[in-house]
Parts: C-alpha cells; sequence; structure tokens
C-alpha cells in the first residue's frame, strides 16, 4: 500500500476515493493503535459523503486491533480534540476542512490532544500501515457511542467571562459544515440574535466553499451582516476548528487583528504569560503580546508544531494568521468556538462597534495570502531568495525576508500544491510593489 500521496506534515489528506480509501483507512486505524499503545481511542467525522465509511473502517481497524473506540459521530475538529482531552485518550477526526467535496483526510492526536506531526509519530504511523504487517489482537474491542455536544459546550463557555455581555445580533455563516452542529448549540445558551445561514450539513458544499480565508465565500455573511444591523459576523470552516469575523461594516477582520483582540483579553487577566503566533501573523500580534506583558514566540505554521511549542513552552495562547487559535485551557488545542467566545466577551462588555475596538491595531497593511500553482517550489523559493539579499532572512518556515518597516513570507503548502505568500508594510504602497516584485519572480 502505497500512502506518500496522504501523509502530510501535520495531517493525511487525499482525493477520496482515489489517494484514501476504506482499505487504506482500515490500516491507519490498526497502525493508530499500534504507534499509540492506547486501549481506548476516540473518532469523529465531518459532514461529507465518505467521511462516515472511513470513519467505519478505520473505527473497525482500531477495533480488530484491540481497542475500545468512543465513536463520536458526526462533531467539530475542536470537539474531538476536546474529548481527547477530556476523557484522557487518543483521537482521530475524518475531515478534509477547507478542501473541495472529494477530499477527505485524517486529523489526528495522542491523548489529552497531544498533536500527532511528522516528527511526532505519522511517519511512524505511515510505515505501519504501509506494511500492513500487523500482530494479531488477543481481543475484539468494543465500540460505543457517545454524544458530548452539551458538554462541549459547557467547557466553551467556561473559557471566556461572559456574565456581563450585552445582547447582540450574530450572523453566522457555517457554509454546510460543522458550525451548523455546533454554532446553535452555543448561542442558544447567550444573549444572542442569530442569523443563520448554510447551518443544514452537506459535504457538496451546494452555497460556497468552506473556505473564509477566500473573500468571495464572505459576500453572503457580508450581506446578512449589513441587512440584519449585526454587531458581528463570524464564518466557520468546513470542520469549525477555525472561526473568521465581520465587523459591523461587514468588513473583514483579518486573523492576525482577532489574535491580537484574543491576546489582549486574556493577557489582561493574566499578565507575564507567553503567547504563540506563526511566522505569518502581523507584527502586531507580538507588539500587543508585549504591551499587555507577555512574551511572544514565533512558531511554524501548523497546528502540531503550534500545540508542541505550547507544551513545550507552557504558553496560555497561541495563533495563526490562518484563523486558528489555540488555548492553553483547552488542552492547548485550537477551537472555532472558543475564539468566538473571547471575541464575543470583549465586543458584548463594551458598549462601542468591533470596527472602533479593532482600530488601534489596524498599524500595518497586509496582502492576505495569495496562492499561486508553481512546479518547483524550491527552486521558486531558491530565486526570491537570491533576488533580496539585503533582507534579513530567515528559514523557518519557507523563506522570510525582513526590513524594517516590511517583510514577507513565501513557503510551499503542505496540504496543496501552492507556493503561498504573505507581505506586510507600514506603508500600503511599498507593501504592493513589494508583493508584485515577489509574484513576478515565480510567476
Amino acid at each position: 500500500m502505497n500512502l506518500d500521496a496522504i501523509f502530510k506534515a501535520y495531517d493525511i489528506r487525499g482525493v477520496y476515493p482515489d489517494e484514501i480509501d476504506e482499505e487504506a483507512a482500515h490500516a491507519i486505524g490498526r497502525a493508530f493503535v499500534l504507534f499509540s499503545g492506547a486501549s481506548r481511542i476516540g473518532v469523529g467525522h465531518d459532514m461529507r459523503a465518505s467521511s462516515e465509511p472511513l470513519s467505519t473502517a478505520f473505527i473497525s481497524g482500531a477495533a480488530t486491533q484491540g481497542a475500545d473506540v468512543v465513536d463520536l459521530g458526526l462533531v467539530s475538529t475542536d470537539l474531538l480534540y476536546y474529548a481527547s482531552g477530556h476523557l484522557s485518550m487518543p483521537g482521530a477526526m475524518f475531515t478534509a476542512s477547507h478542501n473541495p467535496a472529494e477530499y477527505n483526510g485524517i486529523k489526528m492526536c495522542l491523548s489529552g490532544a497531544a498533536p500527532v506531526g511528522q516528527d511526532t509519530g505519522l511517519a511512524d504511523i505511515k510505515e505501519l500501515a504501509t506494511h500492513g504487517r500487523f500482530p494479531a489482537s488477543k481481543k475484539l474491542g468494543t465500540i460505543q457511542r457517545i454524544d458530548l455536544l452539551g458538554a462541549y459546550v459547557d467547557h466553551v463557555l467556561s473559557q471566556a467571562d461572559l456574565g456581563d455581555m450585552r445582547p447582540l445580533t450574530v450572523a453566522a455563516d457555517a457554509a454546510n459544515g460543522m458550525g451548523g452542529l455546533v454554532a446553535p448549540a452555543l448561542f442558544e445558551r447567550l444573549p444572542v440574535k442569530l442569523v443563520p445561514l448554510y447551518f443544514d450539513l452537506d459535504g457538496t458544499f451546494p452555497n460556497h466553499p468552506a473556505d473564509p480565508l477566500q473573500p468571495a465565500n464572505l459576500v453572503d455573511l457580508q450581506r446578512a451582516v449589513t441587512e440584519s444591523q449585526a454587531d458581528i459576523g463570524i464564518a466557520f470552516d468546513g470542520d469549525a476548528d477555525r472561526a473568521f469575523f465581520l465587523d459591523e461594516r461587514g468588513e473583514p477582520v483579518s486573523g492576525s487583528l482577532t489574535a491580537a483582540l484574543v491576546a489582549q483579553s486574556i493577557l489582561g487577566k493574566h499578565p507575564g504569560e507567553k503567547a504563540i503566533h506563526n511566522i505569518i501573523c502581523s507584527r502586531v500580534v507580538p507588539e500587543t503580546i508585549r504591551e499587555m506583558g507577555g512574551e511572544p514566540i514565533r512558531s511554524r505554521v501548523g497546528h502540531s508544531f503550534i500545540k508542541e511549542l505550547m507544551a513545550r513552552t507552557g504558553a496560555i495562547f497561541g495563533a495563526e494568521h490562518s484563523g486558528h487559535y489555540y488555548f492553553r485551557d483547552n488542552y492547548r488545542a485550537d477551537s472555532g468556538l472558543i475564539a468566538a467566545v473571547h471575541v464575543l466577551s470583549v465586543l458584548g462588555s463594551r458598549d462601542e462597534p468591533l470596527s472602533k475596538i479593532l482600530q488601534p491595531f489596524r498599524r500595518y497593511w497586509n496582502s492576505g495570502e495569495i496562492n499561486t500553482d508553481v512546479a518547483d517550489q524550491a527552486a521558486a523559493i531558491a530565486a526570491v531568495a537570491t533576488a533580496f539579499p539585503e533582507g534579513a532572512q530567515d528559514l523557518t518556515d519557507g523563506l522570510t525576508v525582513e526590513w524594517d518597516d516590511r517583510w514577507f513570507n513565501v513557503r510551499p503548502s503542505n496540504t496543496e500544491p501552492l507556493l503561498r505568500l504573505n507581505v506586510e508594510a507600514r506603508d500600503a504602497q511599498v507593501g504592493e510593489v513589494l508583493r508584485d516584485r515577489v509574484l513576478g519572480i515565480f510567476r
């Protein structure tokens, strides 16, 4: 069995059934049990048509290898992480997040939601599954179905101070993904008038792709915010572990501005703590962490890298520009819902609109993430490095080149055949010139 195409840097992902199928899922289930050494594991899946059959095959493999399985059924990825921490068991989530309907994959974690990435188990699981030489188990594992949605909502609500929250109108777009399951369960517990968009679970994504990073996928939510005079808009990705926000005018709030707002809120109550930001976050994030008396730490992009660094440093919070937010009190796992309650806590405690609350963080022009199909990614990055010898270069994650007033990062995607570019500058014109110059090298 050749699994090279689907094992990525921090998860498993590929086209169903050409690259990932039930046979592979069954073998990976057996391999996961052997690697983890666990007597019990949790398994959940999203709403894609292929997710339930793949999950069933994985569960069969895990039970065949002797593990008892907690079948969580339809869940968001952050609910799976909660189950792993709450029940002290490894977990596997079948989802391809924001990718198109034909994709599927597996996000795995060890007990306590500890990450499983390329250097922390994925390579070993791939080796075991590829060879398929599994020792016979002395017993067949049991399968138990558990619903943890209510317990997870209780946990989410405990993460932020919502006691003085004023009534808010919230427009939310689940993109027919798992946000349609978890968001209603949360918002019915808050003083919120909910304006729901596309809450029906449908893995064909009939309304728009479940990728809130793309501006075209926010158009319907922008309209809903303005027409309903909402205080805020919230967009979830396909597996609802990411949340994106719009202000009351329908203007998108970047992941970095959200990270700065949440860091300010958390560090205001816990000064002196460490907080992590990935390499493509705006400089406003580490600046805000320092302003609040915290210590910023820079990380590679990717959930397994952030979680591992949080565990090593004891950081209270972690953030990625792509909309992942991690919380120490959530087993260091990312959660779109917990990010949402932190933002709502700040907004609900102040008598001013979100746009005004965010204004102090709007210090830089940013290009947003620009994706380009590139045949030879390594050669393209090398060409960019050669073109900017005067900048300070960092190879922590792809290539970052920095000056006092501007910086850019170009790196290969871990999940798609793309080169990703992010540019930031104090002056918009300077940033645009830099962006166009870099793109001109590899386009």
